[in-house]
C-alpha cells in the first residue's frame, strides 16, 4: 500500500455519494466508491459472520444516485490504493469537536476486552491533527518502542552455508554440488543465535508497511528509527508461516500486544472478520458493544465494595421449556444486599421530535421480560446524552409493578454521569 493519498471522513450514519456533491453527503471519487461498494458486496456474500448491512448499506436516491451509508460500525477502512475511509461515532451535546469525538471514542475503545492497546496513553495525542489511521499507527510505534527498550529476543535459527571451517552438520548433497572441485569449502548446516526470529521479522515488516502508509512526518521518522534497531533482522517473506512459528511463552509475553497489531496491519485481521480484496485492512468496531463495555468499565471503577456486577448475564430464558428457549441476556446486572438492578445500554441518540423519544417498542418488551424474570428492583435503560431531549427524568411504569428508568451518560463527563447514576440506584 502506498502512502495514503486521501482521507474521507464521515460521522456514524453519514453517507457517501459517487462523484456528486449534495448537501448532507460526502462525495467520493468513482474509483473509491466502486471499491467500497465491492467491499460491501463481498461481506454481504461471505461467511465472515458480519453482514454488510451492519457495516455499510448501499441504496439509491433520486437525484443523487447510489449512496453508501455508515451503520453501526465505527473506525477506518484503508483501501488497497492507500485511500482511507474514516467513520467517527455520532456524539452529540455541547460543543463537541472532531478532536473530542476521537478522544472519547479511543477512551471507550480501550475498555474492550480483546483490543491490544488497553494501556496506551492517549493524553499526548493531537486529535484535531491526526486521523484515526495515524493514531493507530502511533499506538503501534509506541508499543514497539517499549518492546525495544525491554530488549529484542534472540533465538537459534538454522543456517545453511558454504563455510571454510566445519561446524554443525555436513549437508552431503549440497557439498557435492558446490564443492566437488572446490575442496577449500564445506557445505554445512548449523544453528546461529541471533535476533532474526519470526516475531522480529513480522515487526520489521509491519514497520516498513506503516512507513510507506503514513502521511504524518512524525510517524514516518519514528518508523524509520525503529527499523534501524532491527538491523540484522530480515523482512518476513511469508507472513502466515512466520505467524505460525510465534509461540507464546513467558520469555516473549511482552511481544503479544505488538504481534496482535502486526496481524491487523499485515493480514488485515481486524477485531471483526471482513472480506474483500479492495481493502488493505479494516479496523471497525460495533458501537453497541463499545458503549456497553465502556459503561460496565466505568461502573466497576466507581461502585463500592459489596456490589456484584455481571455482564451479558445468561441465567434466565424467556421460557423454561423446551430447553430454556429464547435466552435473556441483559448487558449489566448489579446485585447487592438482596437487590437486583438490570441495566441495558443502547447506542442510540434520542430526541423530542421522535415518538417515545426514539425508544423502540421491542426494547421495552425486552425490559419488561427482564423485570419479570429477574424480579428486578429496578430496570434502567442507558443512552448517550443528547441535547435533543429536554427531559432527563424519563420513566415508564405499569400497573403490575414494572418500572423502567431512562438514564443518559454524558460522554464528555462520563465519570460524573456514572457517579450520579450509582448514587440514584444504590439505595
Amino acid at each position: 500500500m502506498r502512502s495514503c493519498s486521501k482521507i474521507y471522513t464521515i460521522v456514524e450514519y453519514g453517507s457517501f455519494t459517487r462523484e456528486i456533491s449534495s448537501y448532507g453527503y460526502q462525495s467520493l471519487p468513482g474509483k473509491v466508491f466502486d471499491a467500497l461498494e465491492t467491499f460491501i458486496l463481498a461481506n454481504n456474500n461471505s461467511n465472515a459472520g458480519t453482514e454488510a448491512v451492519e457495516l455499510l448499506s448501499l441504496s439509491v436516491r433520486r437525484g443523487v444516485g447510489k449512496i453508501i451509508t455508515a451503520k453501526n460500525y465505527v473506525g477506518l477502512i484503508t483501501m488497497s490504493d492507500g485511500t482511507v475511509i474514516e467513520i467517527l461515532p455520532k456524539i452529540v451535546g455541547g460543543n463537541i469537536t472532531e478532536g473530542d469525538t476521537k478522544r472519547i471514542f479511543l477512551e471507550m475503545l480501550k475498555t474492550l476486552r480483546d483490543v491490544p492497546f488497553k494501556d496506551f496513553n492517549i493524553s499526548h495525542l493531537h486529535f484535531d491533527r491526526l486521523n484515526l489511521l495515524e493514531i493507530f499507527i502511533r499506538m503501534f510505534l509506541d508499543e514497539v518502542s517499549i518492546l525495544t527498550k525491554q530488549g529484542l529476543k534472540s533465538a537459534y535459527t538454522p543456517v545453511e552455508s558454504n563455510e571454510r571451517f566445519f561446524k554443525g552438520k555436513l549437508l552431503t548433497s549440497q557439498n557435492i554440488r558446490y564443492n566437488l572441485v572446490n575442496k577449500e569449502r564445506i557445505f554445512v548446516c548449523y544453528d546461529d543465535f541471533n535476533i532474526n526470529r519470526p516475531e522480529n521479522r513480522l515487526i520489521k515488516s509491519t514497520l516498513r508497511f506503516l512507513f510507506n502508509s503514513t502521511g504524518d512526518g512524525h510517524n514516518r521518522q519514528h518508523a524509520a528509527r525503529l527499523m534501524n534497531l532491527f538491523d540484522g533482522v530480515e523482512y518476513s517473506k511469508k507472513y502466515d508461516a512466520d505467524f505460525s512459528k510465534c509461540f507464546s511463552d513467558r520469555s516473549v509475553n511482552h511481544y503479544n500486544k505488538v504481534l496482535s497489531l502486526c496481524r491487523v496491519f499485515l493480514k488485515g485481521n481486524s477485531f471483526t472478520a471482513f472480506a474483500g480484496s479492495e481493502v488493505a485492512f479494516a479496523l471497525l468496531f460495533p458501537m453497541e458493544k463499545v458503549f456497553e463495555s465502556f459503561v460496565a468499565a466505568k461502573l466497576r471503577k466507581h461502585m463500592g465494595s459489596g456490589i456484584n456486577l455481571r455482564t451479558q448475564d445468561n441465567r434466565f430464558s424467556l421460557f423454561d421449556s423446551p430447553n430454556r428457549a429464547f435466552a435473556l441476556r441483559p448487558d449489566i446486572v448489579l446485585e447487592f444486599c438482596g437487590n437486583t438492578i438490570v441495566l441495558d445500554t443502547k447506542w442510540k441518540i434520542l430526541s423530542d421530535y421522535i415518538r417515545n423519544n426514539g425508544i423502540s417498542q421491542s426494547d421495552m418488551y425486552q425490559m419488561y421480560a427482564y423485570s419479570k424474570k429477574y424480579e428486578a428492583d429496578r430496570i434502567i435503560l442507558i443512552y448517550p446524552y443528547s441535547d435533543s431531549v429536554s427531559r432527563t427524568d424519563i420513566r415508564y411504569s405499569s400497573d403490575d409493578d414494572v418500572n423502567v428508568n431512562v438514564f443518559f451518560i454524558d460522554l464528555k463527563n462520563a465519570d460524573e454521569s456514572i457517579s450520579s447514576l450509582l448514587s440514584k440506584v444504590i439505595f
